[in-house]
């Protein structure tokens, strides 16, 4: 099993930067992809970004390309969601996950591991 808590979320203003983190614990070594995934208020949720173990490669949607920018550490067993540039419509709850096969992938089912959620306001 493998625990996800996530930090960083807040009220910011059109523009400015956010940077989430997510902190994996228990049998680190199965969260071979980590993503981030959010989901508005009546909305289903969806890919943000993914990065494999290495970090060498990464997958974002093509609503985020551009601002925001997926890394991790394995060694402090983190993952950090850098978001520049924030618009009104990236407001919603934003959730780390994690899967245990080595591919990257933006569908939600198929990933086994999931943290509680941080939310992200954006405001004008």
């Amino acid at each position: 099993q493998v625990q996800l808590v996530e930090s960083g979320g807040g009220t910011v203003q059109a523009g400015d930067s956010l940077k989430l983190t997510c902190v994996a614990s228990g049998r680190t070594s199965e969260a071979s992809v980590m993503g981030w995934f959010r989901q508005a208020p009546g909305k289903k949720r969806e890919f943000v970004a993914a990065i494999v173990w290495s970090g060498r490669s990464t997958t974002y949607a093509d609503s985020v390309r551009g601002r925001f920018t997926i890394s991790r550490d394995n060694a402090k067993s983190t993952v950090w969601l850098q978001m520049n540039d924030l618009k009104l419509e990236d407001s919603a709850i934003y959730y780390c996950a994690a899967r245990d096969r080595g591919w990257l992938v933006t569908g939600a089912d198929y990933y086994g591991f999931w943290g509680r959620g941080t939310q992200v306001t954006v405001s004008s």
